[in-house]
């Protein structure tokens, strides 16, 4: 850790604690910054930002007791500055686009650690938004596809969970006629060849989490 008095304070949290020793290894490689906490799940995230008030925040996304998503919610209602970058596996445009609508001032991919989290760090700490190539890419490809609407996405998590049509229907309150709108309506918004290709794109882009 560092021991100057003005390097930059970071909370790490991630629910993999192998995650968060190689994150802590590189940042005591660095005399600017300073690892001041960890967290193991979102509900801890929120309970060590409101202890701590780091600079710089690193969030996974998929983490047990509230999701990371929820945590950088929660987080940026209590402390609007609150300047989080999020550490994710996921590449899915939804998904990034989900996070910064909420507040993410940076999306990077765990396999990036190395190259591209301390320039990062650096980056989000000065004031700037950043987004990896791979989440900038995913953005780019998909920004001119038309959006499910709420009911789209709820038919398709129930698709990719096994639900038949009927079964679809009665979990939903609504016309087996009406699911098969909507299922006809994903396959064409999402230009899938069937429902367990429309399934597996919607989980890749992180239109619903899996």
């Amino acid at each position: 850790m560092s021991s100057i008095a003005d390097a930059i304070r970071i909370l790490s949290c991630d629910d993999h604690a192998l995650f968060r020793q190689g994150v802590a290894a590189l940042l005591a490689t660095q005399p600017d910054m300073s690892l001041v906490a960890e967290a193991s799940n979102g509900r801890d995230a929120v309970q060590q930002f409101r202890a701590h008030r780091p600079d710089i925040t690193l969030m996974d996304l998929q983490m047990p007791e509230m999701n990371g998503l929820e945590a950088l919610t929660t987080i940026r209602g209590e402390f609007p500055e609150a300047r989080i970058i999020v550490l994710t596996t996921y590449t899915g445009d939804v998904q990034v686009l989900r996070a910064m609508k909420v507040g993410a001032r940076a999306y990077l991919l765990k396999n990036l650690l190395d190259k591209e989290l301390l320039e990062t760090i650096r980056a989000v700490h000065a004031g700037k938004r950043t987004l990896s190539a791979e989440a900038s890419f995913e953005l780019a490809e998909h920004a001119a596809d038309e959006a499910l609407t709420p009911g789209e996405v709820d038919v398709l998590r129930l698709i990719a969970a096994g639900n038949a049509n009927k079964e679809i229907a009665a979990r939903l309150s609504i016309t087996e006629e009406t699911v098969k709108g909507r299922v006809k309506n994903i396959l064409s918004k999402l230009n899938a060849n069937d429902r367990t290709h429309a399934a597996m794109i919607g989980v890749r882009r992180g239109i619903f989490e899996p």
